[in-house]
């Protein structure tokens, strides 16, 4: 068989079995290709005829033109699920890629937003939604329930109010791979949200075809460059490294949460995250701000 078949195949095997985004199928058919491309005759070359130094010479010559080593891991990774779902399947005797490896990733632990400076934000949020603005009190609904349940910006958007069971404070989100969770939101979420219902989004050119529980100005469901303009301006002037958008908001809620006690798998299933390791990088966070603690406060740091 072909290698452009198989991978054909394989994205379709994405889409239809596992669920998976459009955004994941696109990242994974444009690595895929990368990949084809690479190899001698690309248009006839056969399964078969494919070997590991072939792919490791891929490798080699992604790395000697510069590209990051974010983006060849995430392009190893995609070749190395697609030879092994080859392999799986029996098309492949043996799983060719699995000794394929990439150039470590350097370790950037993710912006966090202590816990006064979310304060201060919510409290100047706060005052604009009092002014009765529909867009700013939306806002502040917006901020809540991202920062108190971790939402991804995917997920809040795609929420609809029949999500919401507002006597339990949880809501129902979609998260990655079409995998469903509930997560709670506590009471201050809860009036904002509720204030944003029955008062802003009326006031709103909502259509009654449009089930989006967050809108925009015009009424329609809020993208999420809305959300990410909303708050990259809002965390702009505060300093830090590492994205500025709404995952800002995740890592805070993930860091504040095992601050205060929380145990991992907890956060782990507030998160959505399929591996309990994913959830790890919090402890890390924690620990740098532990030690940078320790060492401005303690006389023999």
């Amino acid at each position: 068989m072909r290698i452009d078949a198989s991978v054909a195949r394989f994205l379709h095997e994405m889409e239809a079995a596992r669920g998976a985004s459009t955004h994941t199928l696109r990242a994974y058919r444009g690595d895929l290709d990368l990949f084809v491309q690479s190899l001698p005759r690309a248009d006839i070359t056969e399964l078969d005829a494919i070997t590991l130094e072939e792919c490791r010479s891929w490798v080699w010559g992604m790395s000697t033109k510069g590209d990051s080593a974010s983006s060849i891991a995430r392009r190893v990774s995609a070749v190395k699920s697609l030879f092994h779902w080859l392999h799986t399947r029996g098309d492949t005797p043996t799983d060719i890629a699995v000794r394929l490896a990439a150039p470590k990733k350097p370790q950037h632990l993710p912006r966090v937003v202590s816990k006064s400076v979310m304060s201060d934000l919510l409290d100047n949020l706060t005052t604009l939604a009092a002014t009765g603005d529909p867009i700013a009190t939306r806002d502040l609904a917006l901020w809540e329930l991202m920062y108190a349940s971790a939402l991804r910006v995917s997920e809040v958007v795609g929420i609809t109010e029949s999500d919401f069971d507002w006597a339990d404070r949880t809501v129902r989100v979609m998260g990655k791979g079409a995998k469903e969770r509930i997560v709670p939101f506590g009471t201050p979420a809860r009036d904002a949200l509720v204030a944003y219902r029955d008062r802003a989004r009326p006031a709103l050119p909502v259509s009654p075809e449009t089930t989006a529980f967050f809108v925009g100005a015009r009424g329609k469901k809020l993208t999420t460059r809305t959300v990410y303009e909303l708050v990259s301006r809002i965390i702009g002037d505060i300093p830090g490294q590492g994205p500025k958008g709404p995952h800002t908001l995740r890592h805070s809620a993930a860091t504040h949460l095992l601050d205060g006690g929380a145990d991992l798998r907890s956060v782990q299933e507030i998160l959505g995250h399929a591996s309990v390791g994913t959830t790890q990088i919090y402890t890390h966070v924690s620990s740098e701000r532990l030690k940078a603690a320790y060492k401005t406060s303690h006389p023999r740091a």
